[in-house]
């Protein structure tokens, strides 16, 4: 090997090469600066044990061993130091032990210059190989990090929603989730056409933007997310953005204890199930908690039809339709005549005359608030039932 001797004076001095090495690393690249993030005895021990293969493998056929490089990437990966500092450090723990290399060759007569040109493509070759084990092992261990973080991240929001958090670490799992410990906040259920369809994509990056932050969990049928509200306006901008996604979105009330996030979900869930139509939408609980109550209890809403509005539904189909939309009318209009018939395009009396109709077939009042409000679910729960 042309250059035993140099390596073999290097390898004496290695302890002191690895000291150096260290110092000037933490003295050129910022992300190494902060004692905190990497001691420098770590840093040290790292900087000896690369030279150490470095200066090994030099010279030598065969297979190199990367371990100690690879061991490198991936401690700075878990220290959360930038690849970009980490191949910058490495590369001047490099240049370092090639200046040594350089110095050191100077005092040998027996080591030429052309010999050292030869030997600088080598080493500059082994340099390559080494850093790329470097940013191989970073780049393993960050997308073996993410996929933890994301693993963890998808447990503590199904554990929010199940309420299987105890109390005393709802705080950890608001401060993991990047959330305020207090409300308020609500809750999104959007509806996937198909098992792992995301119904809200690009929806967080949107509500991030806005300073809205959620924390999202990915169901078969189902997305659903937990937001907190930092502001008076943060609700209104939420489901501004909620809407432009373009899916069926349930919304909750707003709540200010995670505590309360399951039964959150559930209202959301409710809205979701009682949002009209088939196309698009967002429905909040509270713009019609009637609904809700209804969407929430299918089999007694069914038996409140049956009781209520069965006379009704029993009559042929086109005086059946023109009854019951003339009801959906009179309750948008607040129980007005005139601004049903004109909604309807008929004249006020007829509008009477079909609300006597309804009178007589359910053997309820419309002037009596309490068979007002058993009319009003119940057509509800026959419109929910698409009947």
């Amino acid at each position: 090997m042309i250059l035993s001797g140099v390596v073999s004076a290097l390898h004496a001095r290695l302890p002191e090469l690895g000291e150096r090495m260290a110092q000037r690393i933490r003295s050129d690249v910022d992300a190494y600066k902060d004692e905190s993030l990497i001691p420098f005895d770590s840093l040290r021990r790292s900087c000896t044990a690369n030279a150490d293969l470095l200066l090994d493998q030099l010279g030598r056929a065969g297979t190199q061993d990367p371990s100690p490089a690879r061991e490198t990437g991936r401690v700075r990966a878990e220290q959360g130091v930038p690849l970009a500092d980490t191949l910058h450090a490495y590369r001047i723990g490099f240049e370092l032990l090639w200046t040594d290399i350089l110095a050191e060759a100077r005092n040998r007569p027996e080591v030429t210059d052309a010999q050292l040109v030869s030997q600088s493509a080598e080493v500059w070759a082994l340099f390559g190989r080494y850093a790329e084990a470097v940013a191989a092992a970073y780049r393993e261990t960050t997308a073996e990090l993410t996929s933890r973080r994301q693993a963890r991240r998808s447990a503590l929001v199904e554990a929010l929603f199940t309420g299987a958090v105890a109390d005393r670490t709802l705080w950890e799992a608001a401060r993991e989730l990047g959330l305020p410990d207090r409300g308020p906040y609500v809750v999104a259920a959007a509806a996937a056409d198909a098992p792992g369809e995301e119904p809200l994509a690009g929806t967080e990056a949107a509500l991030r933007q806005a300073q809205v932050h959620f924390a999202w969990r990915l169901l078969p049928d189902q997305q659903i997310g937990l937001a907190a509200l930092p502001t008076p306006t943060a609700e209104s901008t939420c489901l501004r953005i909620l809407r432009r996604a373009g899916a069926r979105v349930g919304v909750s009330p707003c709540f200010h204890s995670l505590r309360d996030t399951p039964q959150a979900l559930r209202f959301a869930r409710l809205a979701l199930a009682g949002l009209q139509g088939t196309g698009p939408g967002v429905a909040r609980f509270d713009d019609n908690p009637l609904a809700m109550v209804v969407a929430a209890a299918p089999a007694e809403a069914a038996h409140l039809v049956e009781v209520v509005l069965q006379p009704l539904l029993d009559l042929p189909a086109a005086e059946r339709s023109r009854l019951l939309e003339t009801l959906e009318h009179w309750y948008a209009s607040a129980g007005s005549a005139r601004d049903t018939a004109q909604s309807l395009f008929v004249h006020p009396n007829t509008v009477r005359y079909r609300l006597r109709r309804v009178e007589e077939l359910t053997g309820r009042s419309l002037s009596d608030p309490r068979a007002v409000a058993d009319i009003g679910a119940a057509l509800l729960a026959v419109r929910r039932a698409g009947a």
